[in-house]
């Protein structure tokens, strides 16, 4: 007998989703505070043996300080955060589409804030005899602005703006989730172990480099040229502020002289590698643990559910991206890993809105078939946004003319009597001028000029000089890939859309269901599968031959200097729905006719499932593949 479902309400799958991500935050936070508690280590005086380490003590305080100012930034990427990557024509319209939203300022903003916090905390953490409060007594009595504690509180300020602009160019705020592929190619490839240390110590060098890099440059630039300007208005601002709790100068003129120094550069750049570590190592810890399978304990996420199935489909009909992916991710894993599972989405075929089976067939076909539909609108100009609100055309007013008079209306009208001025229009002043004109241009041409100047005036002649100039600047390092509109950035976003492209709802879907068709000759006991399997097949063979297609066909932009027609993410999903539709061929070509798949249809198929010389896609880590997670679309 099939399982019956349960009567209790059903779980939605956001109620599974919600607290692994709660949980992976927290791991994240850990992370950062234990790097927090080693930099205040750094900032301890170590006059004592006990208490410059001891956590609860003044070591402790610093710590949950540090933490409190990167905290903004880790709550600013989890409302951030977005499932694909970016896609653009180009850098420069990325830019476009990107500088004038709210959350760009917010970005911006948001890390000025935390290094403005961590700048106060680390000057508050320094001992006296480093000389850098605040305010500073001279003579006795008398008070002034110490411009070392400004300069360190407008060096790491800037450090955030820096910061906040590379978040938004490299787009940090991406969710890269991982793919499912068959276990052969896991096999032909031995995994690496994949735990978040391990992942996290790979990335460790790198982080530390970077970290280093941008502290020294942004340093030596605010150290060398930027603080001359920001200087004026920086003094400013701290003497209006400060002047209302000391006895200063009413003057907001800055002194003669910056006390430059390279003690004070050194720990300029030392803070700022401080705080690049927190933000860097943050949003590694951040992307690895969000990128980790829809797992708890070894098992699906749902597993948990009073009805898995059911908080299962809740998650893949859900109208949120995250959610769907990760819903979609699971289910593939399910079809690949979980027997018990996997016969039991066979099994239930008592739901309201039909089987399990049923219901998952239309989701995923529907998802593939979305590719096809974003191929055919390509280049088609939108829709209208509501056809049936459109307003009747007007209705012709009605006609306050007298009625045509009776009688013969092919009778020739009767010739004019008499001469008169207005039967011929005669030549308007253009037409007497324009040719006059352009023959003493002409003549003048010759006069002034030679006939190597005339050509080079020509508009061909033009036009070819702007085109080689346009060239040339695109030739320029790091400035020319900025115009440049290379061919695998626009062919995902043609075939993705915009503004995100998730590759990875369509590579699970399309292993979830060549999986499950697959299983089903041994699993499914009612046999409910075998009548979507030609649908199946021939919608692979649609898929698959529409993108090829499309790809072959899309043309080369003139600033493409790299003539390159490769276009990773396409290649990836191509390689995917391939993969699919063979096991398919291999596993139901005996029974084509029993399936009544036509000759031509097992032919087209095989000529779809046929992969090329170079395969884009490799086979990832313990059957797993995981999109790059530093690749940049946008």
């Amino acid at each position: 007998m099939p399982p019956t479902v349960a009567i209790a309400r059903r779980a939605p799958y956001k109620d599974f989703l919600q607290p692994a991500l709660q949980r992976r935050f927290a791991y994240t936070v850990l992370l950062l505070l234990g790097i927090s508690y080693f930099e205040a280590l750094t900032w301890s005086s170590w006059n004592s043996f006990i208490w410059s380490w001891f956590p609860i003590g003044l070591p402790g305080i610093r710590t949950l300080a540090i933490i409190g100012c990167i905290l903004p930034t880790v709550i600013l990427r989890i409302a951030h955060s977005h499932v694909g990557i970016r896609t653009s024509n180009s850098p420069l319209e990325t830019l476009f589409r990107t500088a004038f939203l709210f959350s760009t300022l917010e970005t911006i903003l948001t890390f000025a804030l935390s290094a403005w916090l961590f700048s106060q905390t680390y000057l508050l953490s320094l001992p006296n005899e480093a000389r850098l409060h605040w305010i500073i007594h001279h003579n006795g009595d008398r008070t002034r602005l110490n411009e070392r504690a400004l300069f360190y509180t407008t060096n790491l300020v800037v450090l955030g703006i820096v910061q906040g602009v590379l978040h938004i160019a490299l787009d940090y705020d991406r969710m890269l989730l991982g793919t499912v592929k068959p276990k052969s190619l896991a096999a032909a490839n031995p995994p690496s172990p994949d735990t978040f240390s391990y992942k996290l110590g790979e990335w460790s060098p790198a982080i530390i480099l970077r970290s280093a890099a941008v502290s020294s440059i942004v340093g030596l630039v605010n150290y060398g040229f930027l603080y001359h300007f920001i200087r004026p208005t920086a003094w400013a601002w701290a003497m209006s502020i400060f002047r209302r709790f000391y006895n200063l100068p009413r003057s907001n003129i800055p002194p003669s002289g910056a006390p430059w120094s390279i003690v004070m550069l050194s720990r300029s750049v030392w803070a700022g590698f401080l705080l690049c570590l927190l933000w860097y190592f943050g949003d590694i810890a951040f992307r690895l643990q969000l990128g980790k399978a829809p797992l708890k304990n070894g098992q699906p996420l749902t597993s948990e559910s009073k009805d898995p199935n059911g908080s299962l489909l809740n998650g893949l009909k859900s109208k949120k991206a995250r959610v769907s992916a990760f819903a979609m991710w699971e289910l593939a894993l399910i079809a690949r890993d979980f027997d018990i599972r996997r016969k039991a989405i066979f099994e239930d075929i008592d739901r309201k809105d039909g089987p399990m089976w049923s219901q998952i067939y239309v989701i995923c076909l529907n998802t593939l078939k979305t590719l096809e539909q974003t191929i055919d609108d390509y280049g088609k100009p939108p829709a209208p946004p509501n056809p049936g609100a459109v307003p009747p055309p007007p209705q012709p007013r009605e006609r306050i003319v007298l009625p045509p008079r009776a009688g013969d209306v092919f009778i020739p009208a009767p010739a004019p009597k008499g001469p008169s001025a207005f039967t011929s229009p005669g030549k308007t002043p253009a037409g007497t001028l324009v040719p006059g004109m352009r023959k003493k241009a002409v003549e003048m041409a010759d006069h002034l000029m030679t006939k190597q100047q005339q050509e080079a005036l020509r508009p061909e002649a033009i036009s070819g000089v702007f085109q080689a100039l346009s060239v040339n600047v695109l030739r320029t390092p790091f400035i020319g890939a900025f115009f440049q509109h290379v061919f695998g950035r626009r062919l995902t976003k043609a075939v993705f859309g915009t503004p995100y492209a998730d590759t990875s709802i369509y590579i699970n879907a399309a292993y979830a269901l060549s999986r499950l068709s697959v299983c089903s000759l041994t699993e499914d006991i009612y046999g409910n599968v075998q009548r979507d399997v030609p649908s199946i097949i021939r919608t692979f063979t649609m898929v698959i031959k529409k993108l090829e297609k499309f790809s072959d066909g899309f043309p080369m932009h003139w600033s493409d200097l790299s003539q390159s027609r490769e276009c990773e993410t396409v290649a990836e999903l191509l390689d995917a729905l391939k993969d699919g539709l063979g096991e398919l061929i291999t596993e139901f070509g005996q029974y084509s006719n029993d399936l009544r798949l036509t000759r031509a249809d097992m032919r087209l198929a095989r000529e779809a499932a046929e992969k090329k010389e170079n395969p884009a896609g490799a086979a990832a880590e313990d059957g797993v593949a995981r999109q790059p997670e530093m690749r940049q679309v946008g």
